[in-house]
């Protein structure tokens, strides 16, 4: 490094002001921090590291053989340059320091870095070997970047050395020199190293296959004496393969015909089924016998022996025998050439090449019979025959485990894809990988995201005791004592899971017991967790798009063994594929509220303030999520009242957004007082203009998509007359209860959906007794794909036969008796039970067309007034009376009638035959009149004109004192 900045005051600030507790941000790199959090976690102070010593470290021959030419080579060409070459154990103890200077090799004895010592973070702090064994990735540390003072003088880097069978960490390989002669470069050399000693473990690993293969046929032989055939089996080892046997497989031997014959006899099916049941056979060490059904009724024997090579390695070979069906001739087994040194065979081969004539002193069982089993044993004794036979793998116990592992990781990883993310719900999804997961990977699996996510928004940035919720928790068994489900908790930014959160990236814990930022989090309850047997922790972030939705934590118990590097990567892959389901179904669920949101807001809120009905109504979303249904009470003059229900086909934003532009438009020409079907037709025109796009300038590329389609059903109750007119276009048919339970469907003529237009609609006026019940529905209550209409609508009238019921209650049973829990389309519901207004209510006078009229008007007026008790509006609602008949005799035709309505509202109205409606206008200065109309609208709180088949009615309204 050119420039020491740490010297500069960079890396000594940051290292200061987070000691202070202050936040260091990107003036420290990722793993560095990390380290460092870890560090004080642990409690480890920077002045006084807790190095430990261990006298007589050893490591086992067969790594240090294949580390010894790689440090010998690493340590030769590193000669001339003052640099330590240390090897260290999977614990981070170091066993063996090679090169440096004296001045050097002083100077790290001086900070206990030599062999026998500890060198893992939580004794000596952030360093290139604790720190790659704790970040399980190669790590370069230089200068202020360590965390205790003691190391600040030094430079080094460390890789991790893994078995590249079994991908567990062997040992940690360091570079080390003083921090002036530190490179970069350190980092790509100690890479390179501990590369070459993995591929050294290798190249053993294959030259112990080959003596295992080479004891097996001079035990075929006869040649071999008691020591190649051990009567026990071998130790189950931790690593290792199997050796296929055949040149199909890339060993180089030679194939005679017979072998291919045999194969061919066989087939691939039963070949496949062979291979599966050796492997599982040489990872059961107290298994020795099985027997496999297969094709065309033969009968494969299986049989596992112990062997061990003349250099005194031990292995498992599998022989086949195939019983029934046409038998396999065999040749003698040629010897297969070594492969290349890097070049791993493959874990299993088919039986291609024939050895030997079978070893009589194993014999295999001929049939599926079997003489009882010998004292002390579980298998049975075989019973000697002649059938074919072949050698079908040789190995060690740890080839059948790792092939069984890798085997039941991709099953994991189907099943994963198939049952994670069948719903666009968070929570199942979440549940759904826990479910998974448990057993067959993890004994606990727990889920916990932010609130936020919960609901569709995005996780944003959680800082320190941000609170996440369990979402999900999957447990071979109760009495964890983790958080439940439904908990809500922050994690302490010294857990796995917290620095997940912060870092993106998975975090291993392989001993729980030892992680003293795990146990942080909370001391007594995680020290009843390690007492329930939980041992071991992986956490990973669920990150998808680049955004942390929340973190995953899997737990072992029930097997001792803690989770490793493979089991590490396994669980990145599930929960990869797990972020992407949770991602795409908080999306949904965003949008979904989104769009329930904008429904909502544009559906009625309250019930309107009328009394010419009493209503209950009912919305339900659909499965598939918001739809297109509305429905509406929208108070008109004259104390009438207008029912509405509409449906837009459809689902989504598209759906409500139509909804809302129908129902406003219903509304503004529910004000100009159109009749039913005047205001059906003007709704069609308008469905069908914007079907059309008209209005608006947009590019093709980006049209309004269209309604699609439209449906309604307008209603108009007139509590007075106590009649009710219909008309629809295109909508189920209303239900009529009268007061005795009687239930009819209006025979009203069905009009074509909305938008098509060219056909008029018809309209039906009914009769209602008081204390009827109209009941509006849109199609989603009675049809559906298991139900056709008729039976719907049959079932709706069994439901709705009870007068007696309140709107609520009917409500409430129709829905019961009709809807599934989650129904397929929305639906909406409106029941409405008709009242009317009484003749002490009502005061009506027919006025002759005379204006002598008018004061007699008046009178009757302010008498009516009196007897309702009303005398504080006889003032305004004489002038508007006077007002109002005079222009009607003045300005219109035929027979005048006036007419009060007490109500919520006091109502005047005044009829005649004219179809002219007046204006409101501001009369000028010098006009002598003009003037009427402008004191109504400012006499009263409302006023407008509505039409009549014979003339036109002016009404006000004045709110009761």
């Amino acid at each position: 490094m050119t420039v020491a900045w740490d010297d500069i005051g960079g890396l000594v600030d940051a290292h200061e002001r987070f000691l202070a507790g202050a936040h260091v941000g990107s003036d420290v790199r990722h793993p560095v921090l990390d380290s460092w959090k870890r560090c004080r976690s642990a409690g480890l102070e920077p002045h006084r590291p807790l190095v430990s010593y261990a006298p007589d470290l050893a490591m086992e021959d067969p790594f240090l053989r294949a580390a010894d030419p790689v440090l010998t080579r690493l340590t030769s060409s590193l000669s001339a340059v003052s640099m330590a070459i240390v090897l260290c154990d999977g614990q981070a103890r170091v066993v063996q320091r090679r090169g440096g200077d004296r001045r050097l090799l002083a100077r790290l004895d001086d900070v206990n870095f030599a062999p026998g010592f500890c060198a893992s973070e939580y004794a000596t702090g952030t360093n290139g070997v604790g720190t790659a064994l704790a970040e399980r990735q190669p790590i370069y540390v230089v200068g202020r970047e360590h965390f205790a003072d003691c190391l600040s003088p030094f430079a080094c880097a460390g890789a991790p050395v893994r078995n590249p069978l079994s991908g567990r960490i062997e040992a940690i390989l360091d570079l080390t020199c003083l921090r002036e002669d530190g490179d970069p470069a350190m980092l790509r050399l100690v890479r390179e190293a501990a590369h070459d000693i993995e591929a050294e473990l290798l190249e053993q690993a294959t030259e112990r296959e080959r003596a295992l293969l080479a004891a097996y046929r001079r035990a075929a032989r006869g040649v071999g004496g008691p020591d190649v055939w051990p009567r026990q089996p071998p130790e189950h080892g931790p690593t290792g393969r199997a050796v296929p046997v055949g040149p199909t497989v890339g060993h180089g031997g030679r194939a005679a015909s017979d072998g291919r014959a045999g194969e061919a006899a066989l087939g691939r099916v039963d070949l496949a089924v062979l291979r599966e049941k050796a492997e599982e056979l040489i990872a059961s060490p107290h298994r020795t016998l099985d027997e496999v059904a297969l094709s065309g009724g033969r009968i494969a024997n299986l049989l596992r022996r112990p062997i061990m090579g003349a250099a005194g390695e031990r292995g498992v070979v599998v022989e086949a025998r195939v019983l029934g069906g046409p038998h396999l001739r065999h040749v003698e087994l040629t010897t297969p050439a070594a492969p290349p040194a890097l070049t791993p065979p493959p874990l299993v081969a088919a039986p291609t090449t024939a050895p030997p004539a079978p070893l009589h002193s194993h014999p295999l069982t001929p049939t599926r019979e079997a003489t009882p089993p010998a004292p002390g044993t579980t298998e049975p004794t075989p019973t000697p025959t002649s059938t074919d036979s072949w050698l079908l793998l040789v190995g060690d116990p740890g080839v059948g485990r790792l092939a069984l592992l890798a085997r039941r990781r991709l099953e994991l990883l189907h099943d994963a894809g198939v049952r994670v993310g069948t719903t666009l719900d968070v929570t199942r999804t979440a549940e759904e990988l826990a479910e998974v997961t448990v057993p067959r990977f993890a004994d606990f699996a727990a889920v916990d995201l932010p609130d936020s996510v919960l609901q569709g928004d995005e996780p944003g940035p959680l800082g320190a005791g941000s609170p996440l919720r369990r979402v999900a928790m999957g447990a071979v068994h109760k009495g964890s004592h983790l958080y439940e489900v439904g908990d809500s908790f922050p994690y302490v930014p010294s857990t796995p899971q917290a620095r997940s959160w912060e870092t993106g990236q998975s975090v291993l814990e392989p001993v729980l017991a030892e992680a003293r930022g795990w146990l942080a989090q909370d001391p007594a309850r995680l020290e009843r967790v390690l007492a329930a047997g939980i041992h071991s922790l992986i956490t990973v972030p669920l990150k998808a798009r680049g955004v942390t939705l929340g973190v995953v934590s899997f737990y072992r118990a029930e097997r001792p063994a803690p989770f490793e590097d493979d089991d590490l990567s396994l669980a990145q892959e599930l929960v990869g594929r797990a972020a992407i389901c949770i991602d795409n179904a908080r999306r949904y669920t965003r949008e979904h509220n989104t769009a329930l949101a904008l429904q909502r807001s544009l559906l009625p809120r309250g019930r309107s303030e009328q009394s010419a009905v009493e209503v209950a109504y009912r919305y339900l979303p659909a499965q598939a999520g918001v739809g297109g249904d509305w429905f509406d009470v929208i108070p008109l003059s004259g104390a009438r009242v207008a029912l509405v229900v509409g449906d837009v086909v459809g689902h989504g934003l598209h759906a409500a957004a139509t909804m809302g532009r129908l129902r406003t438009a219903v509304h503004n020409f529910c004000s100009l007082d159109l009749p039913p079907d005047d205001l059906l037709t003007h709704l069609d025109d308008l469905v069908g203009r914007l079907d059309r796009g008209e209005g608006w300038a947009v590019e093709n590329t980006h049209q309004d998509s269209g309604i699609v389609g439209a449906t309604c059903l307008y209603a108009v109750y007139d509590p007075v007359s106590r009649t009710c007119v219909l008309t629809r276009a295109g909508h189920p048919l209303p239900a009529v209860v009268a007061p005795d339970g009687t239930v009819d469907f209006v025979d009203l003529p069905s009009g074509p959906p909305l938008g098509l237009g060219g056909m008029p609609f018809e309209t039906v006026e009914l009769k209602l007794a008081e204390g009827s019940q109209l009941v509006l529905y849109t199609d989603g209550l009675i049809e559906d794909r298991h139900r056709d209409i008729d039976t719907g609508l049959d079932k709706l009238r069994t439901v709705l036969a009870h007068a007696d019921r309140a709107p609520e209650d009917t409500c409430e049973m129709v829905l019961d008796a009709l809807l599934p829990d989650r129904p397929s389309d929305d639906v909406a519901l409106l029941v409405a039970r008709t009242h009317a207004l009484g003749a002490e209510r009502v005061a009506q006078w027919e006025l002759p067309s005379d204006p002598a009229v008018v004061s007699r008007a008046r009178q009757a007026v302010m008498d009516q007034l009196a007897a309702w008790g009303l005398d504080e509006l006889a003032f305004t609602t004489e002038l508007v009376a006077d007002e109002l008949v005079t222009n009607a005799i003045r300005h219109a035709s035929g027979p005048v009638q006036l007419r009060l309505l007490r109500d919520r509202a006091l109502i005047c109205e005044v009829f005649d035959g004219s179809g002219t409606s007046p204006r409101l206008r501001r009369a000028r200065t010098e006009d002598e009149g003009g003037r009427g109309l402008f004191l109504v609208a400012q006499l009263t709180e409302r006023w407008g004109t509505r039409y009549t088949p014979d003339g036109k009615i002016i009404w006000t309204e004045q709110p009761l004192p």
